[in-house]
């Protein structure tokens, strides 16, 4: 039936259980097998998939970024996926103020676009720099400056797509007399007017009383027929009818759509400033935010103890707690602006008399507006965050979007949290403070009955504490799967009903998302662990204690999809698919299919399945999820422990374990350089091994560091370092070697060379773990025995170096792991050691003249220490102009880019970002890259030869 269905399609349609196994879940608690995964490529496609579906009585899952947190994308259907190809931008309208896109648009992407013309698309989700214009319809998300922009209902216009008859329709604003011709209509759409019409006739008064208070904003509950009922004819003061109203917030269980039309507005005031209140209460935090309100803020968030806690121990988020002081239970962030300075600081001023005239909080920080979004990024790490916690308990999405009214907020949270108590729970405290919506997350272990019971309990508890306060059930999450079960207690039986009028005239056969808002099951089934469920434990080569065991490490992916921005976002994370932009390429993807598989029965050993591999195979190990997940995810050393332990099982493919102790064959093909460095270029020997035969490989140097260095004089200076020979520099540019020791000696520092062991990265690499500790233990076992904070260890390869800093304290345990961490502290880049240094160095040493100087930095040197200090260190010479190019992975990744297969994928990610910028700067621009892969692939692809730091920094000595 499926393969009938895929020769009808242009589509790429997918039955694997590998495919189905990454889309049977989303960033919720829900999992739930799908029949299959299909990409449409057009329209015609979309209708194709319809009319199959409506004659074979099977469900289409409409899905984006799938980062909901109620189950909306999780079902038995078919997941029709249009984030790869339905992502045009098609109309943009300035004179009218909208904007026409395919659902596919990722809301940032398209306010890159917008800025320049001096507009924005106001409504804006935590999820923004990933989250998709459909996604956001079908839930009709707000985001942190509802306050200023509301939410997609507010700003949508109209809407294109098919019915579930395979029809084609526009909803848009009607005039009376369109509104009349609709009701005639002999199809589906005139069936559909004439049943909402009937509706909202006839029951509007019973739809208005039951809704939440309508001065909340934020309300999700249900299809939104009090919106409608607000309209003309059904009210004098309406604007025109639209039904395209009602599909947002529908999440895809009504209509599939294809274009969509959005209000777009001016660019906010550019006078800003974000005034952060310190309470030692939520209690005294909710009492301020109400006061917040008459000051016109664009946002008001909150974020409580719990969440400050979760940012200061991620290496990446801890910077941006620049404005918390002390030890505060909850943080309000006030974003005010104005359209003059001194507008600004009249409302800073007046708003913070009003909070120390009621002694409300303890400290206020001013934050400048240049600073304003790194708050706003730790802000929106929360959901990422609460995930990364060791164990099973987790801050568990169920009740976490319910709304109020703002000024109802403090009491009920005391309410709310005496609930809690009552099942010995306790709770997350963070978001949107001055729309009267906190997301609000229960601790809660889901693998246990235990925590199946508190789940269920606690929605039943805060359904009826709710409907107390006339409160919405969901306020920007949507109702899904999880929240459909209690739309009936929250509405009532009789509107609840017209509810399920509304879904059967729309979708009579259950085409579209079936089980969503209406007709759900109970919230506690299909849920992604069962109770009593089991998590295996493994004995690892890796240390992975402090997650409670791999698969737990694993488990920190909540799903929330950070690892599926692309490149025009920044960052490193994840190359493989900012280059294919499909799920299979993400990390979430690889912790979800360790999650399922490692459970599944095997013969040998959990890690024997082919399954795993696969998805693992395209994960370039750059280690940018190691940092830029807010989970902490390092899908580097789960991959590099999947195969140490898969080869247990599996015979190792000769090219992967030639690659793993490359170091070793190039130290004998260093007696004969010249006969190697033939071999090596061979085309039988690439085709024997599956290597690119259109990449030169890497030509060992020939003349020998060790050699050199052994009859090098140095003077007898004060100042001692030592020098880490990595493997790669001193096989392949040993040059970079030594004059990073004449540089060293002209700035004051005689250098120490003990013999020690290669580092092992190309062993960690390829999962050949024995090995990869054997050099670990060998070079700890040298080093920490010389190296001291007087006399530092120095490197100039960031993937060899920064085995120091990673692997070994990982890999290593006991006595020799303690060692290592020890080490670490004192073992520095070369670029990190002259920038925390610079101030000692005289810049009288190096030229004067003017020199332009673009840097693309190493991947892990990005995830483990800082990019900075690479422009730091480079703008030593006083003339020098550094920047860093905002470029992600460069795509080489040690072997990935030579074998045959990644060879695409490589080229792929080098051209989204950097090779470009590189072939687009002038000849006297010099490129820097410290990584020897990073400089490979830039002298492979692009017009220019890139350079280490190093050689920049010899050759500007006087």
């Amino acid at each position: 039936m499926l393969a009938k269905l895929k020769e009808s399609l242009q589509a790429e349609l997918y039955w694997d259980d590998t495919l189905r196994t990454l889309y049977a879940t989303d960033a919720s608690a829900y999992k739930e097998m799908p029949l299959a995964v299909c990409f449409p490529k057009d329209s015609q496609d979309l209708q194709a998939l319809i009319l199959f579906a409506k004659s074979n009585n099977l469900s289409l899952i409409p899905r984006t970024a799938g980062t909901s947190l109620a189950g909306q994308v999780v079902g038995s259907g078919i997941v029709v996926d249009v984030s790869k190809y339905f992502t045009e931008i098609i109309e943009v309208d300035i004179e009218q103020s909208f904007v026409r896109v395919q659902p596919g648009v990722v809301r940032n992407e398209l306010n890159k676009d917008l800025e320049s013309l001096g507009y924005l698309f106001g409504p804006i989700t935590s999820t923004a720099n990933r989250a998709m214009i459909g996604g956001m319809l079908g839930n009709n998300s707000c985001g942190q400056n509802s306050l200023r922009y509301g939410s997609v209902r507010d700003k949508l216009i109209s809407v294109k797509g098919f019915l579930s008859d395979g029809s084609e329709v526009v909803f848009k604003n009607l005039s009376p007399d369109e509104l009349s011709a609709k009701l005639t209509l002999e199809s589906l759409e005139g069936e559909i007017y004439r049943e909402l019409y009937s509706i909202l006739s006839e029951y509007k008064s019973e739809i208005v009383e039951a809704y939440p208070y309508p001065e909340i904003h934020r309300r999700n509950t249900g299809y939104c027929l009090d919106l409608l009922a607000a309209m003309d004819p059904f009210s004098n003061e309406g604007k025109k009818f639209n039904m395209a109203k009602l599909i947002a917030g529908s999440e895809g269980t009504l209509f599939f759509a294809t274009e969509i039309c959005l209000e777009i507005e001016p660019l906010p005031p550019k006078f800003r400033a974000l005034l952060c209140p310190h309470f030692d209460s939520i209690d005294k935090a909710l009492e301020a935010n109400v006061l917040t309100l008459k000051y016109q803020p664009m946002a008001v968030e909150l974020m409580d103890r719990y969440i400050l806690e979760c940012t200061a121990g991620n290496r990446l988020y801890k910077d941006l707690r620049f404005f918390v002081k002390g030890d505060p239970d909850a943080v309000l962030m006030v974003e005010l602006d104005s359209d003059s300075e001194e507008g600004v600081k009249s409302k800073i001023e007046e708003l913070t008399d009003e909070f120390k005239s009621l002694a409300l909080c303890n400290d206020i920080y001013l934050v400048k507006q240049e600073d304003i979004a790194k708050v706003w990024a730790l802000r929106s790490a929360g959901l990422g965050l609460l995930s990364n916690v060791p164990g099973d308990a987790k801050a568990v999405p169920v009740i976490e979007d319910t709304c109020v009214r703002v000024e109802d907020l403090p009491q009920y949270i005391k309410e709310f949290n005496q609930i809690l108590d009552e099942h010995n729970l306790y709770c997350v405290h963070y978001a949107h403070a001055g729309s009267g919506e906190l997301h609000l997350r229960p601790i809660i272990d889901l693998k246990t009955s235990k925590g199946h019971a508190q789940f269920r309990a606690i929605a039943e508890d805060i359904v009826d504490l709710l409907k107390k306060y006339r409160g919405s059930l969901s306020g920007e999450h949507g109702d899904g799967r999880l929240r459909g079960e209690f739309i009936e207690a929250m509405l009532g039986s009789e509107v609840y009903q017209l509810l399920g009028r509304v879904k059967k005239v729309f979708d009579p056969q259950g085409v579209f998302n079936p089980g969503k808002i209406v007709q759900t099951a109970p919230m506690d089934e299909a849920l992604r662990f069962e109770a009593g469920t089991l998590t295996p434990d493994f004995e690892t080569m890796y240390d992975f204690s402090h997650e409670q065991g791999y698969l737990r490490a694993a488990e920190f992916c909540n799903g929330s999809g950070d690892c599926r921005k692309s490149s025009l976002m920044g960052g490193t994370m994840c190359p493989s698919y900012m280059a294919e932009k499909e799920e299979k390429y993400t990390t979430r993807a690889r912790a979800n299919i360790l999650r399922e598989y490692l459970r599944k029965p095997f013969d040998k050993s959990a890690f024997e399945h082919e399954e795993i591999k696969e998805v693992l195979d395209t994960c370039l190990s750059c280690k940018g999820c190691k940092s830029e997940c807010p989970s902490n995810v390092d899908m580097a050393k789960l991959k590099s422990e999947f195969l140490y332990q898969y080869y247990k099982v599996k015979e190792v493919p000769l090219r992967t374990r030639l690659i793993a102790y490359s170091a070793k064959i190039a130290d004998l093909g260093a007696y004969a350089p010249r006969l190697f460095n033939f071999l090596n270029q061979s085309s039988a020997m690439k085709k024997f091994l599956r290597i690119s035969q259109k990449r030169p490989t890497p030509q060992l140097s020939l003349n020998s560091f060790r050699s050199w260095f052994r009859t090098h004089p140095q003077e007898a200076l004060s100042k001692k370092v030592y020098l880490f020979v990595d493997e790669l520099s001193k096989n392949y540019d040993s040059d970079l070697l030594i004059k990073a020791v004449k540089l060293l000696n002209k700035l004051g520092y005689v250098v120490m060379c003990p013999d020690h062991e290669e580092s092992g990265r190309a062993a960690f690499s390829k999962g050949f773990l024995d090995h990869g500790r054997a050099c670990a233990e060998r070079n700890v076992e040298v080093f920490s025995r010389l190296v001291d904070e007087e006399s530092p260890l120095i490197g100039i390869e960031p993937s060899t170096l920064l085995c120091f800093r990673d692997e070994y304290i990982d890999i290593l345990r006991g006595d020799m792991k303690k060692q290592a961490q020890k080490l670490a502290k004192n073992a520095f880049l070369l670029d990190e050691f002259l920038a925390k240094n610079s101030s000692n160095l005289s810049q009288q040493l190096f030229t004067d003249k003017s020199q332009r100087i673009d840097v693309h930095v190493h991947c892990f040197q990005k995830s483990l220490a800082q990019a900075s200090t690479l422009a730091t260190a480079l703008s030593i010479p006083r003339n020098y102009s550094v920047k860093l190019i905002d470029s992600g992975c460069c795509g080489m990744a040690g072997s990935f880019a030579y074998e045959e297969e990644h060879e695409e994928m490589s080229e792929k990610i080098a051209n989204l970002s950097l090779i470009p910028h590189i072939n687009q700067v002038k000849q006297e621009v010099l490129i820097v890259a410290s990584g020897t892969s990073c400089r490979h692939q830039i002298n492979d692809l692009s017009k220019r030869e890139a350079l280490h730091p190093v050689e920049i920094l010899y050759d500007a000595l006087t």
